[in-house]
């Protein structure tokens, strides 16, 4: 019996594990990311994930570590820890608990969207949720003060909230399932809101931008306001499949005689085919746009062109981290 021949310490575990710059590629680093059960690891088995990542990039391989294991420890390791600052995230803000989160909270905005008290309620708390995971998420660069936190929860929840109570007036006289569409066209608002406001400093300020080898060049509000973009579209992505299917279905079923006779059954329900949904559409959505998305020198600020040019006339584009 032979000992497996030591791995090389020139494995790049700083990136991903497959080619950013395939949707593929992309699609397999996030269904890693954003998989449930990286939540029920004991803390032990992270802090021994923590201990082999931090091994292997101070160079020191222990004996008889695999390709396979040392990848798996990379992914256990950026669940849950932050990638800037080290600190283990809050189990409710890491991108595991997407799924399992999203799907109760999503199942109970489709189950109770009938009266006002509960349409409130429902979008506080997923507005206190994508609160707690735009912070926990942020960009080590650019500390979020308490204030800008404050106001972008409440600037983001009354916007969820107005929008949704006001379709909801409007959709009393048409038809039910219209209805059944006001939480999501309340939850794609209110992520236009929060997501630009819990990064406002970095729309003010701009974000770093890099050569393709990862040297800074700036900071730029052109690329923030990209990136920014960016990922509003894809949390409106990642909530459209599990907003728009189960209310067809759910409508349909309403019709059948099962479901009155076990109207309890109707909330469980709900919450199973928003988790079917979200399992996919989470990490598919996340894929959508590359981590390190880029932009042409030319449509940069003026002034960022500038001084670009000034430290490289040839170079034709920029990259930055768009973030999640």
């Amino acid at each position: 019996q032979k000992m497996p021949p030591s791995l090389p310490a020139t494995i790049n575990i700083q990136e991903p594990r497959w080619d950013q710059s395939t949707f593929q590629g992309r699609a397999k680093h996030f269904f890693m990311v954003t998989d449930p059960r990286n939540l029920l690891l004991s803390g032990a088995t992270l802090e021994e994930a923590r201990r082999v990542v931090e091994d292997y990039r101070a160079g020191t391989v222990p004996p008889g570590l695999t390709e396979d294991q040392l990848w798996r420890a990379k992914y256990i390791y950026d669940s849950a820890f932050h990638p800037d600052t080290g600190e283990k995230m809050l189990l409710v803000g890491r991108m595991s608990a997407q799924v399992p989160m999203n799907m109760t909270i999503t199942g109970c905005m489709l189950t109770f969207y009938r009266t006002t008290p509960a349409v409130l309620f429902w979008q506080w708390v997923n507005q206190s949720f994508n609160a707690i995971v735009n912070y926990t998420n942020r960009s080590g660069d650019a500390p979020i003060t308490p204030s800008q936190l404050g106001t972008a929860y409440v600037s983001a929840t009354t916007g969820a909230v107005v929008t949704a109570l006001g379709l909801k007036s409007l959709t009393k006289h048409l038809p039910a399932i219209i209805g059944r569409y006001v939480p999501f066209a309340a939850v794609a608002a209110a992520n236009c809101i929060n997501i630009p406001l819990m990064r406002q400093r970095e729309l003010k300020l701009g974000i770093p931008v890099t050569d393709e080898n990862g040297n800074r060049l700036g900071e730029s509000t052109a690329a923030a306001q990209k990136a920014i973009f960016q990922v509003v579209v894809s949390r409106i992505g990642m909530a459209a499949p599990a907003m728009a299917i189960p209310p067809v279905i759910m409508n349909a079923l309403e019709k059948r005689a099962f479901l009155k006779r076990y109207p309890y059954l109707n909330a469980p329900l709900q919450v199973g085919l928003v988790g079917l949904c979200l399992v996919f559409a989470t990490p598919l959505c996340c894929a959508l746009f590359p981590q390190k998305s880029s932009m042409p020198v030319s449509r940069l600020e003026p002034e960022v062109q500038a001084r670009i040019r000034e430290k490289d006339p040839q170079l034709e584009t920029v990259y930055f981290n768009k973030g999640l």
